[in-house]
């Protein structure tokens, strides 16, 4: 039997195997990252003067006769706060990322100038390649409000130890901030509960560290791509995506409850119109989590619960309180 030829002569030969190595990872334009960080100490700086001006005026609105200086450095009290509850909130994923070698950004922080009461919008950082399984998936998304959480409730108490209790003005208007089962029960335990007419007013720190839970809450909503959204990915697989849609009511509700809710439930509408309501898949999709990491979901779940509030910020007239 004739076997055929190996070679053929009219086909031209299969171009030579190049390896082309990967990009390097975790490379970022630190300028900005540093940039971006100022620009937020500056804004937080100039937000907590306020609120440092505000709370030595104790309500009543009268001149302090205080130099600008020394309210930028009271100022101080909230922009560390609010920055070290952020940054370990956006380092924890990042050192998560490291971990497992999946490439993220540096943490990009976004200043706001006054009068936002926050100076900041808060942080984030860029994942830039998919997370391949669950157990890494989870712990990831898991990591930043764990870290952040750990930075606020002890400024929380700290932060409530400095307040103190007044008389309320007779014509005192102002924002009401919806208290958090955490920060209510702090706040009970340090202060009881302050008589008719008189009221806590806030030490700068304790006003950081109640922003810090408002946004532990809203990153642990279990929507989208949320770390609350991982998290319940994790757990939970493609039934994640009835719990997406359901929180999504949700958060329409709490809009039409609360003005406050507006911007948020907008930016999460968006958010599921540009991603879609399913989560990117994992390879292990349909393998459950181990037991130890299904008790920490528990735990995130009672952090969102702890840390909430139905109506963050509302104008209200407190007279006859």
């Amino acid at each position: 039997m004739d076997s055929e030829p190996i070679d053929n002569p009219g086909q031209a030969p299969p171009p030579p195997f190049v390896w082309t190595p990967p990009p390097p990872k975790f490379r970022d334009r630190v300028w900005l990252h540093v940039l971006l960080f100022a620009l937020t100490i500056a804004s937080t700086t100039l937000a907590g003067a306020g609120h440092y001006a505000s709370f030595r005026s104790d309500f009543v609105g009268r001149p302090l006769g205080i130099p600008m200086s020394a309210l930028l450095l009271g100022g101080l009290w909230y922009s560390g706060t609010i920055l070290a509850i952020l940054g370990c909130h956006e380092l924890g994923h990042y050192f998560a990322c490291r971990y497992y070698d999946v490439d993220a950004s540096l943490p990009f922080f976004l200043p706001v100038p006054p009068p936002f009461l926050t100076g900041t919008l808060g942080a984030f950082i860029r994942i830039r390649e998919p997370i391949p399984t669950k157990r890494m998936l989870f712990d990831i998304g898991i990591a930043g409000p764990i870290a952040g959480f750990l930075v606020a409730v002890p400024a929380l108490f700290l932060g409530l130890a400095m307040s103190h209790v007044v008389k309320l003005p007779a014509d005192f208007t102002g924002f009401e901030l919806g208290e958090p089962l955490l920060f209510k029960a702090a706040s009970t335990l340090l202060w009881g509960t302050p008589p008719d007419g008189y009221s806590l007013n806030l030490h700068p720190m304790a006003f950081a560290a109640w922003f810090g839970l408002l946004a532990t809450a809203l990153n642990l909503f279990p929507i989208g791509q949320l770390d609350g959204g991982h998290i319940s990915y994790a757990v939970l697989g493609r039934r994640s995506t009835y719990v997406t849609m359901v929180m999504i009511g949700v958060a329409v509700g709490l809009a039409y409850f609360s003005s406050s809710w507006l911007v948020w439930t907008g930016l999460m509408v968006a958010m599921l119109v540009m991603f879609g309501p399913r989560h990117p898949r994992v390879f292990d999709e349909d393998v459950p989590l181990d037991r130890a990491r299904v008790v920490l979901a528990i735990v995130a779940l009672a952090m969102l619960v702890v840390c909430f509030t139905p109506a963050p910020i509302e104008p209200m007239q407190l007279i006859g309180r």
